[in-house]
Parts: C-alpha cells; sequence; structure tokens
C-alpha cells in the first residue's frame, strides 16, 4: 500500500489556504447578511439594489458551497486510505490515487481565484479589437481574434454579446466590440489587452509569401449604473444614428437604430448595433462608454490603477504582447510572461487558460516586486 501522507498533508495545507483567500468565515457573515436583506419585501423597490444584493448572494454561496465541497471531497480521501490501511487492501489503491489527482486539479483551479486582487476584477468586462498593420490580412485577424475570444467565454460558461462590428474592406472585421459576462471576466481577461501579431502564409496573398498581420484587444470593466461610476455631460457627446451592416452574421440587428457616440473632449468612439431600439442601443453604448472614461480617469490621477487599461501601443511591428506563428513553424508565445503553446490552432479555439494563468502568475510577481 502506496503512502499518501505527504499529499494529504499537502492537500490539507491547501485547503486551510483556501480558507483564508475566499474569506470564508466573512463570507458566512455577510450570506446571513444578505440573506436577511434578501428577505425584506421592500428590497425590490430600487431594482439595482436588489439585483447587487441576488448577484453577492449568489456568489458568497458558491465560494462556501465550493469550499464545502473541496473539504468534504478531501475527507472522504482520508477516510478511504484510513480504510485501505487497516485492511491492508491494495485494491482502493487505484481509486485513491484518482481522487488525490482529481483534489489536486480542483486546487489548481481554485488557486487561480487568490491571483485576483483587484478592484474590478470580478466585473464583466467590454472589449475591443481593432484591426492594424497588415492590411486585409490584419482585418481577417481581428475576426478570428473575436472568434478566439467567443469560444473561451463559451468554453467558460460566460457570455459574450458583440455590441457593434465594423467589416473590413475585403474580409474580416476592421473592428469589434463586446462584452464578456461572468464572474471574474475582466480579472481573466485583463491579461489580452495590447496588441497581437499573427504569422501566416497569407490567403489573399496570390503568391502565397509568409504575411505577417497585427490587432489590439482592449479590455475594460463593465458597469451597469453609467451615473453611479462617472458624470457623462451630453453637451460632450456627438451621438450618430446609423444602419447596421456588415460582419456579424445573427449578432447585428440590421435596422436605422445602431448607435454611434463620440466623446467629444477625448475623441473615445463606442458604438452598438446589437439591441432591439435605439434607446437600448444608446443606453449600451453610454454603458461601453463610461468604462472608457472611468478608465482614462483613473490612469490620469491614480498610477497605481493605470494598469486597469493597459498601455497604449502602436498596432504594428515590436509593440505586441502575444505572438502566434502558423510558417514557418507553429507556435504561441507571450512575449512577457514566456508561456508558449504549440498548439497554436487550439488556442485560436479559444484555449487561453494557459496563457491567462501565466500572465496573472507574472502581475503577481510583477505587483510584489
Amino acid at each position: 500500500m502506496q503512502d499518501h501522507t505527504q499529499e494529504l498533508g499537502a492537500l490539507r495545507r491547501r485547503l486551510d489556504e483556501a480558507t483564508v483567500y475566499l474569506r470564508i468565515e466573512e463570507l458566512q457573515t455577510t450570506r446571513a447578511e444578505l440573506e436577511g436583506e434578501m428577505a425584506d419585501p421592500e428590497l425590490w423597490n430600487d431594482q439595482d439594489r436588489g439585483r447587487q444584493v441576488q448577484m453577492d448572494l449568489a456568489r458568497a454561496v458558491d465560494d462556501i458551497t465550493l469550499h464545502a465541497d473541496l473539504a468534504g471531497r478531501l475527507e472522504d480521501v482520508e477516510t478511504l486510505v484510513e480504510l485501505a490501511l487497516e485492511e491492508d487492501d491494495e485494491t482502493l489503491e487505484g481509486e485513491i490515487a484518482a481522487a488525490v489527482l482529481d483534489l489536486e486539479q480542483s486546487f489548481d483551479e481554485l488557486e487561480m481565484r487568490s491571483l485576483f486582487a483587484g478592484q474590478y476584477d470580478e466585473s464583466d468586462a467590454v472589449c475591443s479589437v481593432q484591426s492594424g498593420a497588415g492590411g486585409t490580412d490584419a482585418q481577417d485577424w481581428a475576426e478570428t481574434l473575436l472568434r478566439m475570444y467567443t469560444r473561451w467565454a463559451e468554453r467558460r460558461g460566460f457570455t459574450l454579446q458583440v455590441e457593434s462590428v465594423s467589416a473590413g474592406t475585403e474580409a474580416g472585421i476592421s473592428s469589434a466590440e463586446f462584452i464578456i459576462r461572468g464572474r471574474h471576466a475582466f480579472g481573466l481577461m485583463q491579461g489580452e489587452r495590447g496588441v497581437h501579431r499573427l504569422v501566416r502564409i497569407s490567403p489573399f496573398n496570390k503568391e502565397a509569401k509568409r504575411q505577417t498581420a497585427f490587432a489590439s484587444v482592449h479590455v475594460v470593466p463593465f458597469f451597469e449604473a453609467v451615473a453611479d461610476e462617472i458624470n457623462i455631460d451630453e453637451v460632450d457627446l456627438r451621438i450618430d444614428t446609423y444602419r447596421s451592416s456588415g460582419a456579424g452574421g445573427q449578432h447585428v440587428n440590421v435596422t436605422d437604430s445602431a448607435v454611434r457616440i463620440t466623446h467629444l473632449p477625448t475623441g473615445i468612439v463606442t458604438s452598438c448595433q446589437n439591441e432591439r431600439s435605439q434607446h437600448q442601443n444608446k443606453d449600451r453604448a453610454m454603458q461601453m462608454l463610461a468604462a472608457r472614461l472611468l478608465d482614462l480617469e483613473r490612469q490620469r490621477r491614480d498610477e497605481e490603477l493605470a494598469q486597469i487599461g493597459g498601455k497604449q501601443s502602436n498596432v504594428d511591428f515590436g509593440s505586441q504582447i502575444r505572438s502566434y506563428v502558423l510558417h514557418p513553424y507553429q507556435m504561441a508565445k507571450d512575449l512577457r510572461t514566456e508561456h508558449e503553446v504549440g498548439d497554436v490552432m487550439g488556442v485560436l479555439d479559444g484555449n487561453l487558460d494557459g496563457f491567462i494563468e501565466s500572465y496573472l502568475r507574472w502581475a503577481r510577481v510583477g505587483d510584489s516586486a
């Protein structure tokens, strides 16, 4: 019978650490308070407060339940090991080894949460993809990135809402704005902001030459209530309506209700063409504008929070955060963390978790240095 003392001891320590970084005792108190608030029949007189309490309670219950499940599974394995030792039953070895491995993987996933320390890491994310240098290839690359993030969101059980798409001149897209909804969406996506480079044999080149294309990704936290976060003066806005067109398929509402908002003092432009009415499109575009303006304001007044929106770079050679090479070899590599994989097509199909986790760990080391 194999000795599992060290493995079980390590798992027990990881459970104790999870109790701390999940703040289980604090959450149990918070849960009781939120349940009391939910029982108040007047809570939903304020719809925004009602939704916030409901969301906070769901998150508290989720963390408490997850911690209890891990504790229960660990106790079951410990009991199984004791039984196997008492009975000197080696037939249980396979079951024990599988259970230990499963627990280790569960703790690996859970410990990602300890890497989230930002004020807005639990928020939904407002994202945009913009084609850069590379002509038609760059526009095709921007559309590929949008598909990559869509697949990644699906893998995690998140929802991705495409709010606006500008078609490319010959293929692909010039730009797209979208919202990813899910717990820690912004915390997970923040490492994607920056310039992404693609190297491949161009399908748009008659001579089948290798082509380099660039696209940029921008990510900021999303806020449901615009007024609660930042004040926007309507005098500073130019609001245009137009007919939706181009790429986007079922995501695009092809009517005259699309809205584009330009914030004149900063030049920031947001647009939405996915909602059912012009009013709804305007509201969503305003929410995305608020997120962009809040990000800009925090960069100006607080260097410590400048990372929320990331550094702005030219979308061309020498500015990329990550390269995706399909020819003459296959490799995707993050130039900040040095994390690399050979399965580029898997990455483009949404397998991004390795890059995301390596970025969070790299950023944590940088913050503590």
